[in-house]
């Protein structure tokens, strides 16, 4: 038996090779039964890849290689909710100390991991082979004691990888050596870059693009050969035929490891209510405090409505959502700021009197299950519409102030390597002429890919002949990076926030833009995880609307959204 406990994803960003959802395919395809995601500096790609191993059937394991301030990097590995929740704060800690991407763990963060997290030495990257090469074998001693301080001596494992490199038969006796003197468990990984053997020339690309060379000159800093990829149990057994014990002991580690992105402990906030008050019995309270002033006179049909809604509302639990948003269109009234609920929002009764939406639903025929029904799957999506500029951002910084910094966070883009930039990046590695190079992307635009004959023609066009020795690489490179990861931006609008500590969920870095911060996750994957979402979507035509409402009501003829007369053309016009 065999699990892969180090694999790396495309969501190591310029490093690994293959998305998390091939990562997943293909240990299934080979027998993997569990599969550790260890991406660099962050849980980037674990949602992903845990929906894809639920798919294909293979355990999806959580962890993550830190980058320690000397360039290496200590693989560690989740155990339990404890030991996520110690890993996903730690990550915040560092990445708001550093600049954005320049996040780097010292040694002494190492020690609030505590119980929960089990951690392993590394391949060639790591801690341990790093002090072997700077100092030999007493700086190695000295690294080894300090890591089974930090996490016991049942709670760090020697790692051993066979990818049969130059040198790497001497660094497997040191470490032997140190399993013999230290007593310490050891266990066989793969250390996967890639899928499969044929991703190998994509990682080299990444890495000549990360070292600023070409694959003409990458040299040394380019994959050795095509073995740091996912491996089948029998083969990890033929490896290492002569330590079976290494490659058994990933299948007990993995057993050992319980936790999955399932047990996230993720909480909606409890929205404060004054005493003697349930969120239930406030949210009723606003609401129709709210019909009266939006109906006047409240109809048997409007009380029917709003009654039905309430009461769906309080069954699936979602009264504090509903309070949340409230209480942001509050805060805009009183700074003055327009703000308007989109979508299917304007269906609802509850959301009308509220001042969430400035649409009669009940006037208008509208279905109210178009926005919320009881076989609905996930929380209800209020999107609120704000003027673009300064006065979005005062509300989106009124979220921070009220739920903290580790609170709440933007969600994140993931920005995807496309047409262009595929283009320009792949072409400069294979050291293809800048002038076909410019040709070809303005030729090619951001047009999915639609097969090889149609992406020949192009590139005959651009000035490159089919017959050209790198043409066949250049078209299977394209394939192949189109679609991966190539950073993490933030959403334009979208908002998280916790009841407790949101870096206890999900860890949380510097946004690029100053007062901000975001979620290591876009807003599907945190949607999918069941975090909630607000969204503070910043429109030019709201700023108008608000601009013309301000000057109309300068002149002495003040307008009121909700109370436009349905039938006046000229107010429309």
């Amino acid at each position: 038996m065999y699990a892969e406990l180090h694999a790396t994803s495309a969501f190591s960003f310029l490093e690994g090779a293959s998305s998390p959802e091939s990562l997943a395919k293909v240990a299934a395809e080979v027998g993997l039964e569990a599969v550790a995601l260890l991406d660099a500096g962050g849980l980037y790609g674990a949602p992903r890849f845990y929906r894809a191993a639920r798919t294909y059937g293979v355990r999806p394991l959580v962890g993550v290689k830190l980058c320690l301030g000397d360039g290496s990097r200590l693989p560690v590995l989740v155990q339990n909710p404890v030991g996520y929740r110690a890993v996903c704060r730690l990550l915040t800690e560092v990445a708001f100390r550093g600049g954005k991407g320049e996040s780097l763990v010292r040694w002494q963060d190492l020690e609030k991991l505590g119980p929960g997290v089990i951690a392993m030495s590394g391949g060639l990257d790591g801690p341990l082979a790093k002090a072997w090469v700077r100092g030999g074998c007493t700086e190695l001693e000295g690294v080894v004691d300090r890591l089974t301080g930090i996490f016991s001596r049942e709670a760090f494992y020697l790692e051993i990888q066979r990818h049969f490199c130059r040198g790497e038969a001497q660094w497997h006796q040191v470490l032997l050596d140190i399993r013999s003197e230290k007593s310490l468990p050891m266990v066989a990984t793969g250390g996967a870059v890639a899928a499969t053997r044929t991703d190998r020339l994509v990682a080299d690309v990444f890495a000549a693009l990360r070292h600023h060379t070409t694959l003409d000159c990458g040299g040394r800093r380019l994959e050795a050969n095509g073995e740091r990829r996912l491996r089948s149990p029998s083969e990890m057994a033929s490896i290492f035929a002569d330590l079976p014990e290494c490659v058994e002991e990933s299948s007990r580690l993995a057993e050992r490891l319980e936790f999955t992105l399932e047990n996230l402990g993720y909480e909606f906030p409890t929205f404060p209510v004054p005493q003697g008050e349930t969120m239930e019995s406030f949210l009723r309270i606003q609401v129709w405090l709210g019909a009266r002033e939006r109906y006047g006179k409240i109809s048997p049909q409007v009380r029917r409505q709003i009654e039905h809604e309430l009461g769906l509302i309080t069954k699936l639990g979602f009264c504090g959502y509903f309070l949340l948003v409230w209480d942001l269109v509050v805060f805009c009234r009183k700074e003055g700021i327009l703000v308007q609920g989109r979508g299917s929002a304007a269906n609802s009764a509850v959301c009308y009197s509220l001042g969430i939406t400035a649409v009669d639903p009940v006037g208008a025929g509208l279905l109210f299950e178009r926005f919320l029904s009881e076989g609905r799957e996930g929380w209800p999506d209020i999107d609120l519409d704000l003027p673009s500029g300064d006065r979005r951002e005062r509300v989106i910084q009124a979220v921070y102030r009220k739920y903290g910094r580790r609170g709440a966070a933007m969600t994140a883009n993931v920005i995807t390597y496309r047409g262009r930039s595929v283009i320009r990046e792949v072409g400069k590695v294979l050291d293809l002429p800048e002038e076909f190079i410019g040709r070809f992307s303005r030729l090619w635009g951001n047009r999915p890919f639609q097969g090889r004959q149609d992406f020949f023609e192009k590139v005959s066009e651009a000035g490159l002949s089919k017959g050209h020795p790198r043409a066949a690489t250049f078209v299977h490179l394209f394939e192949k990076v189109c679609g991966l990861p190539r950073h993490i931006g933030q959403h334009p609008g979208g908002m998280v926030i916790a009841q407790n500590h949101l870096d206890s969920v999900v860890p949380l870095e510097n946004a690029a833009m100053p007062g901000r911060s975001v979620v290591q996750w876009d807003k599907d994957d945190c949607e999918e995880l069941g975090i909630v979402k607000v969204d503070l979507l910043g429109l030019g035509m709201m700023a108008a609307i608000q601009d013309s409402l301000t000057e109309a009501e300068r002149r002495g003829r003040p307008v009121d959204l909700a109370q436009l007369p349905k039938n006046d053309s000229a107010t429309f016009d």
